[in-house]
């Protein structure tokens, strides 16, 4: 098997897995009435397979065709069909990351950063992604605790996830990962370390796959975003949804080959920033979809207000689309400056990703912003389906809800505009915005770090006579 279907997805879901939602178990995230959109999310990156085989399947003589998502980079053009590849699907998810360039990310990293056994098992784990079509979740954030101290340093020493004991077959750890998208609806686990550390912290240098129904793992499901939505008044969140979980392991045994850093904290912080390479670059072109979304709400919530000819409109439209092309042309051209790294694989350039990451996530906020102010007042105090719906009143809201355009248009862009800036959504994106897939704060470090600047110091000194 190389290639599964969506539905060959979900039916790998049911098992035994511990998730917690709400202060219940769930039994089964398949069928349950809030958790299954985030698995039909997710299926996207499965059916894109059999709908777009050119750009989702890639043939290789010995196991046949499998998923691009796990194509391994050897060229910058490579690189560009992965940001197409990423851009595609999240254009089906809305807008939003959908599963397997997560995972896939964590597997590139792994063979660039990891030595000896740990990198035959990370290509021993690579291989078989490709040959079962696992679909991959990634814990890398711990709790942290105090953020002053290291992980050494905590007074409670499970807040950084760390080895507990070890034998020859096996190690076991214990402790927690904080911010696991797609965890409860993946089929195994990929945990990196967080952070760079010291001599000190060796037991918490760990990273390792596993099953997400491994014994003494259990998934904690943020309740962000819950209850079940109508597609009237949340056209994108009814259908699209992400689960983020604490995930928890209390003594997990993990075998030794599934071992890909034991207590070598001189790797830690090289396979976090490896991860951060392709992940970053994941970022940029599946906010692409994000992007063009805005920018064409913009426009047709302008036409339903009818207010496309004023001056103030042309502008901030205008400065919409510049954001958004900055952020296109960053991502291709991060793909075009790519270079070699360890073990043969290619990484985009980072100094131009994370200036594409940093340009996005700086002007989002305008950007929302913008776009509510050229909605109105409507995005809060509209009507909900039930009124739209009952004979007695949709009447009355289409005589006083229509503008430029009738009011079902009108009402079906605002509440798009509504969903993904003024609610529980909006708020979500926000968020990731801020800091998903890195800060603001971690992305201006990486620029800085990237950023040779001896040419630019040479030029301004031969200028200077310096």
């Amino acid at each position: 098997m190389s290639l599964r279907t969506a539905q060959q997805y979900r039916d790998g879901l049911v098992d035994g897995r511990r998730v917690y939602y709400r202060g219940e178990r769930v039994p089964d995230v398949t069928t349950h009435p809030e958790l299954r959109s985030a698995v039909d999310h997710s299926a996207h990156c499965f059916s894109i397979a059999a709908d777009l085989p050119d750009l989702a399947v890639r043939e290789d003589a010995e196991i046949g065709d499998h998923s691009a998502f796990y194509h391994l980079p050897r060229t910058a053009e490579d690189l560009r069909a992965r940001g197409s590849l990423i851009e595609e699907v999240s254009r089906r998810g809305a807008g939003t990351i959908v599963l397997k360039e997560v995972g896939s990310d964590a597997l590139f990293a792994l063979l660039r950063a990891t030595e000896g056994d740990g990198l035959a098992n990370a290509r021993a784990f690579y291989d078989r992604c490709r040959r079962e079509d696992l679909a991959l979740a990634v814990a890398q954030t711990d709790v942290k605790g105090d953020r002053s101290l290291g992980p050494s340093q905590q007074a409670d020493p499970d807040l950084y996830l760390r080895v507990v004991d070890s034998d020859a077959e096996s190690i076991t750890v214990r402790g927690a990962k904080t911010h696991t998208s797609f965890s409860a609806n993946a089929d195994e686990i990929v945990v990196l370390p967080t952070r760079a550390m010291g001599p000190g912290d060796a037991d918490w240098a760990v990273s390792f796959a596993v099953p997400v129904d491994t014994p003494g793992l259990s998934l904690y499901v943020s309740p962000y975003l819950a209850g079940e939505r109508d597609g009237f008044g949340f056209p994108i969140s009814s259908r699209h949804k992400l689960l983020e979980s604490l995930t928890v392991f209390d003594d997990v045994r993990i075998p030794r080959d599934r071992v890909f850093l034991d207590r070598r904290p001189e790797l830690a912080g090289p396979l976090a920033i490896a991860f951060v390479d392709y992940h970053r670059f994941t970022a940029i072109n599946y906010k692409l979809p994000l992007l063009d979304l805005l920018v064409g709400a913009a426009h047709l919530v302008a036409e339903a207000n009818g207010i496309t000819r004023a001056g103030h409109v042309r502008d901030k439209i205008a400065r919409l689309i510049a954001w958004a092309e900055t952020v296109r042309g960053l991502a291709e051209l991060s793909a075009l400056r790519a270079r070699e790294g360890a073990q043969g694989v290619w990484l985009p350039d980072p100094l131009t990703v994370n200036t594409a990451k940093y340009t996005f996530a700086h002007g989002y906020h305008e950007a929302a912003a913008t776009l509510v102010d050229l909605a109105g007042g409507l995005l809060a105090t509209g009507p909900g389906v039930e009124d739209w719906e009952s004979p007695g009143i949709r009447p009355v809201l289409e005589k006083y809800y229509a503008a430029a355009v009738p009011a079902e248009q009108r009402l079906r862009i605002l509440n798009l505009v509504g969903d993904i800036t003024a609610r529980d959504y909006g708020g979500y994106q926000s968020v990731l915005a801020t800091h998903a897939e890195g800060s603001l704060e971690a992305e201006k470090m990486q620029i800085a770090r990237s950023f040779d600047a001896g040419p630019a110091i040479d030029y301004v000194r031969g200028l200077a006579g310096l």
